[in-house]
């Protein structure tokens, strides 16, 4: 099985596109998404409705549940809020239960998606270190599991001949043939913040067992405009150049 897991994707239609593109070609039989299909980008209307179009598995992130008023905003920087209350006035009661309905974590056949951490999901916390990392491999039931939140691609594993110590690889390819268990963070479709502007995403092919993550162009301009015309703070669109 091959599957295609999008990273946050925050309303940002020309990235999901060119991402959507990209996995086309790369011939997944499964769409994951690790949540905060909304916020910060113009168009969550549009996101919502290219996920459930491919059936995509979706879990929720915080920004997915500040949206449907399940999470305070007062921890959220201004920019944040600001989107979440304009993302709150443009949703259709149709998306806003769309997106409350998405669960916390899923189990599939091959791998788990949890949006921040797996073993306690509901908190949204980040996964930053292999200190974080620790409490989700240690409550994992299968051998990986896809996140995002940090906005940030990295694999956390612990290898079957050492399997109480983790590591950590920013490698783009991820050979999981001799791992125990893997947290694998697969950067943001979105809004990336580690100063690469281009969208990421992943692919992993359970029987080869590899994790490949990817990059892919997409209009910034385009986005950015949308962000502007939409009387979203500029500093939203003006980070997308930057990948920040």
């Amino acid at each position: 099985m091959r599957y295609g897991i999008l990273g946050d994707i925050h309303g940002n239609l020309s990235a999901l596109r060119a991402v959507l593109a990209a996995l086309e070609k790369d011939g997944v039989d499964r769409f994951l998404s690790v949540g905060d299909v909304v916020g910060y980008g113009a168009a969550p209307r549009d996101c919502i409705a290219l996920l459930r179009e491919i059936g995509a598995t979706v879990v929720k992130g915080n920004h997915d549940a500040a949206c449907v008023g399940e999470l305070d905003v007062m921890y959220f920087n201004n920019y944040a809020r600001a989107a979440v209350r304009w993302t709150q006035d443009v949703l259709t009661k149709s998306d806003s239960k769309w997106l409350a309905a998405l669960p916390l974590i899923a189990n599939l056949e091959h791998a788990s998606v949890a949006h921040g951490t797996y073993h306690r999901p509901e908190l949204f916390d980040y996964v930053q270190s292999t200190t974080d990392a620790d409490p989700s491999l240690d409550a994992l039931q299968l051998p990986v599991c896809f996140v995002g939140h940090t906005h940030y691609p990295v694999t956390l594993l612990r290898l079957r001949d050492d399997p109480v110590r983790t590591s950590y690889t920013e490698d783009c390819e991820v050979d999981l043939s001799e791992s125990h268990r893997a947290l694998i963070n697969v950067g943001s479709v979105g809004q990336p913040r580690d100063e690469d502007p281009r969208a990421a995403y992943a692919v992993f092919d359970s029987e080869r067992e590899r994790v490949w993550i990817q990059r892919v162009e997409y209009d910034i301009e385009r986005e950015a405009d949308r962000i502007r015309s939409a009387g979203l703070p500029h500093a939203l669109a003006e980070r997308l150049y930057l990948g920040v």
